[in-house]
C-alpha cells in the first residue's frame, strides 16, 4: 500500500560541533520519505521555490518518490538555518525564510485522493487541514507540528486532532500543548483531544507510545556517532508510519513500528542531512533491529 506524505521541502544550513553545511536538501517530508520509502511508495506533496535546485529534484525521482504533487511556484524555497551546540538534543533557529509556503494549496490527482495512508509532516496546520479534506476516506492518518504552530495557530492545530489517528510531538511540544510536565499525563491529555495514538519522542532518551489499550517506551538506539539530529524525528515518524502501512493497528504492530522508527532515525544522526538514510537499505535497518534486540534483552 502506498502512503501520501504532506510537508516542507527545504534548503537547510546546519551547524554542529562537526561542521557546518550550507543549503543541503531537507524539509520534514524529505526526511520522512527517506525513510518511509523502504517500506511503501511514497507519494509527496509539497512546493519548492525557482531555486530550488534541478538535481535535488532528479535525486529524489532517483530514491523513487512519486513528485507529481510536488509543485514549483515563482519565489523562494523554503529556508531553515539552525545551530546545535552541547548534548546536540535541541536546535537554535537562526533564520526561517517561509518563501513559497506562504502561498502553497497542496493539488493532488484523483487518484492520490485515494490513497488511504497518510501522513501530514511538519507544516501550517491550515495547509494540514486542506489535504485531508480533500481525500477519500482515509484508513491511517498521522501527524505531526511543531512549537512555532502550537504557539501561533493553536486552534487550528487542535481541531486537527479530532481527524487523525496518530500525533507525533516531542516532549517539549507535548508539555506546552498540555501544560503537563509528567509526559504519561500529557500523553493522556493528548489522547483525549482526538488522536487514539500518541507518540510522544524524547530525543536521546526514546519515545513514548500511548493508546486507550497499552503503553509502551523504547530508548534510543545508543550511538556515539551523532553528527547532525536535523530530521530525526520525521525519519522517526517515517520508519513507523512506512511499516504500519500494510499492517493491522495491533500492539506488537505499534512496538515493531517504534523499533524501525527508532532504527532509522539512529542512521539519521550519524550523517549531515540526507547523507546517511539516503543510501540505506531494509537489510542494513534490520540488522541493526538485530543488534538492538540483543541490546534490549535482560
Amino acid at each position: 500500500m502506498s502512503i501520501i506524505v504532506l510537508g516542507t521541502v527545504a534548503l537547510d544550513t546546519v551547524k554542529t560541533p562537526h561542521g557546518q553545511r550550507r543549503h543541503m536538501l531537507g524539509g520534514s517530508a524529505v526526511h520522512f520519505s527517506m525513510s518511509c520509502r523502504l517500506f511503501t511508495d511514497v507519494h509527496l506533496v509539497a512546493i519548492i521555490g525557482g531555486d530550488f535546485p534541478a538535481r535535488h529534484v532528479d535525486f529524489l525521482h532517483r530514491k523513487g518518490l512519486v513528485l507529481t504533487s510536488l509543485l514549483r511556484s515563482k519565489g523562494k524555497t523554503f529556508r531553515w538555518e539552525g545551530e546545535y551546540q552541547g548534548d546536540l538534543n535541541s536546535a537554535l533557529t537562526r533564520n526561517t525564510e517561509l518563501g513559497v509556503l506562504l502561498s502553497f494549496s497542496p493539488m493532488v490527482s484523483e487518484s492520490q485522493r485515494r490513497i488511504k495512508n497518510i501522513f501530514l509532516a511538519n507544516v501550517d496546520p491550515d495547509i494540514q487541514s486542506r489535504l485531508l479534506d480533500s481525500m477519500h476516506a482515509p484508513h491511517l492518518v498521522g501527524l505531526d507540528s511543531m512549537n512555532y504552530w502550537i504557539h501561533n495557530k493553536r486552534a487550528s492545530l487542535v481541531r486537527l486532532f479530532k481527524r487523525v489517528d496518530v500525533y507525533v510531538a516531542n516532549d517539549q511540544e507535548a508539555r506546552d500543548l498540555t501544560g503537563e510536565h509528567n509526559l504519561i499525563k500529557a500523553a493522556r491529555r493528548l489522547r483525549a483531544l482526538g488522536p487514539r495514538i500518541v507518540l510522544i519522542k524524547k530525543g536521546e532518551h526514546g519515545v513514548i507510545l500511548s493508546c486507550d489499550k497499552f503503553q509502551f517506551c523504547l530508548p534510543a538506539y545508543p550511538t556515539a556517532a551523532v553528527v547532525d539530529p536535523t530530521g530525526a524525528g520525521d525519519t522517526f515518524a517515517g520508519g513507523f508510519m512506512g511499516y504500519l502501512c500494510s499492517k493491522p493497528l495491533t500492539e506488537v504492530n505499534l512496538k515493531k513500528a517504534i523499533a524501525y522508527g527508532t532504527i532509522a532515525a539512529s542512521f539519521n544522526v550519524e550523517g549531515f542531512g540526507l547523507e546517511r538514510t539516503s543510501r540505506l537499505t531494509l537489510a542494513q535497518v534490520n540488522k541493526r533491529l538485530q543488534e538492538f534486540k540483543k541490546i534490549l534483552r535482560f
